[in-house]
């Protein structure tokens, strides 16, 4: 019986050591990017947490919460929806970090936005 709770106790330090070692993924932090639209060029704030939820904050857009927030080691992909004029437009972000660099685009009905930013 010893032997069996000895076994369950190292079997579950290690289950424990391996969650608290998990990297982060790159992509977690606070970028500030600019965002290419056919309208000029828009200042963004990007918000990315560790369990996949985040903020989006950009001039004449506003604030809007973004969730669903995949990360694939250094890429980030992510779905969100701004008030564009009275109009609901659907963002999907895919991009890639180097360092505090962070290069990708948003997909939308109108085309791609390319986007670039830093890690604040």
């Amino acid at each position: 019986m010893k032997k069996v709770f000895n076994g369950i106790v190292v079997f579950s330090i290690a289950v424990l050591v391996g969650c608290a070692s998990a990297p982060t993924p790159p992509a977690v932090g606070v970028w500030s990017a600019e965002m290419n639209t056919p309208l000029g060029t828009l200042p963004v704030t990007l918000t990315i947490n560790a369990d996949g939820t985040g903020l989006m904050v950009a001039d004449n857009l506003g604030e809007t919460e973004i969730a669903g927030i995949a990360f694939d080691g250094n890429m980030v992909m992510f779905e969100t929806e701004v008030d564009a004029q009275g109009q609901t437009l659907v963002l999907d972000f895919s991009g890639s970090v180097d360092g505090d660099s962070v290069t990708g685009e948003f997909d939308s009905d109108f085309g791609a936005f390319g986007v670039t930013g830093t890690r604040q």
